[in-house]
């Protein structure tokens, strides 16, 4: 009788310790799925951010409710990319980024001259640029871009006094991906 007591007990004894063995891997493996998901979470809070387009200045480039990724982190703007800017007390402005730190922006008989020398824009439907009031050559200042929409003739941007130059402080990040419709940027 003291033998088969010992027997199970043994038998008692390695399947406890198969259990903790199961129950520590599930803890293991639980607490490394937890870990990626809070490491993904924080990076494409910290890196990326989704915005959705609101009105029609970035036409034919971007529609309204498109939906896109911004790049966030340590982020410079340069000419040609398309921008998020943070507005105080007012909404997000979505614009392309003509002019940088020390360039010279003109606007002279509808069309946009960077640096002295006719701009050339691809992606604008109608090459055909108000100057709204902006009328003379004037050179972007240190820390701030000249911004413009795509549509000229319907956009609220640069060439405007309320906007004006915008300090790049106040860029949120560079649209790099479009997730609706799924299109790369140059396609529309």
């Amino acid at each position: 009788m003291f033998r088969r007591h010992t027997v199970r007990h043994g038998k008692g004894r390695h399947a406890a310790a198969a259990w903790q063995n199961s129950a520590s891997q599930w803890l293991h493996e639980s607490v490394a799925v937890v870990s990626a998901a809070v490491l993904l979470t924080l990076s494409l809070s910290l890196f990326w951010r989704p915005v959705v387009v609101q009105g029609e200045s970035m036409l034919p480039t971007l529609v309204n409710n498109d939906r896109l990724i911004l790049y966030c982190f340590h982020y410079s703007p340069e000419r040609g990319d398309i921008v998020v800017i943070r507005r105080e007390n007012d909404e997000p402005l979505i614009k392309r980024v003509i002019g940088v730190a020390g360039d010279t922006v003109h606007i002279y008989e509808q069309r946009v001259y960077l640096n002295g020398e006719l701009l050339e824009e691809p992606y604008l439907a109608d090459a055909i640029t108000p100057s709204m009031q902006f009328e003379r050559a004037t050179v972007v200042p240190e820390g701030h871009i000249f911004v413009m929409g795509d549509n000229r003739t319907n956009s609220h941007d640069s060439r405007h006094a309320d906007i004006g130059m915008v300090s790049t402080e106040a860029v949120v990040g560079k649209v790099v991906f479009r997730m609706d419709p799924f299109t790369g940027l140059e396609e529309k």
